[in-house]
């Protein structure tokens, strides 16, 4: 699998925030801090297999409409 590219992530990055205002049962601006912080967290990361699991992980939330 190819590494995502800087747009790929900015687009998941953007949907996750709109996806969070649209929650309804659980802490708004909880669930887009830790966004935020989870993705200066990854912004370091170099490994392709890291970027990938934290990029699958990220589109899986969005797809599954489920928080885990």
């Amino acid at each position: 699998m190819s590494i995502p590219t800087g747009r790929q992530i900015l687009r998941l990055y953007r949907d996750l925030l709109r996806y969070g205002r649209q929650l309804q049962f659980t802490d708004k601006n909880y669930f887009a801090r830790r966004i935020r912080e989870e993705f200066k967290q990854a912004k370091n990361t170099e490994k392709v297999e890291d970027i990938n699991f934290y990029f699958q992980r990220g589109l899986a939330l969005l797809k599954n409409k489920r928080v885990v």
